[in-house]
């Protein structure tokens, strides 16, 4: 179980940082990643990429 958590949050930090590049191709647009700006900076949390990104990987992982 804290494996997962780890690993779950690692991807959300990695998502984050990558934000304005996955934007490009409408990662991080999706319903339930959070956005908001605070003093003009704007901040993204991608609950919904991630959990979509972790699905993929554990269905490659089930393929492998």
């Amino acid at each position: 179980m804290l494996k997962w958590l780890f690993t779950i949050l690692l991807a959300l930090a990695v998502l984050a940082a990558a934000t304005p590049w996955l934007e490009r191709l409408g990662i991080g647009r999706l319903p339930g990643d959070l956005r908001f700006s605070v003093r003009g900076r704007a901040y993204v949390i991608p609950f919904t990429s991630t959990v979509l990104f972790c699905l993929v990987a554990w269905a490659i992982g089930r393929l492998i």
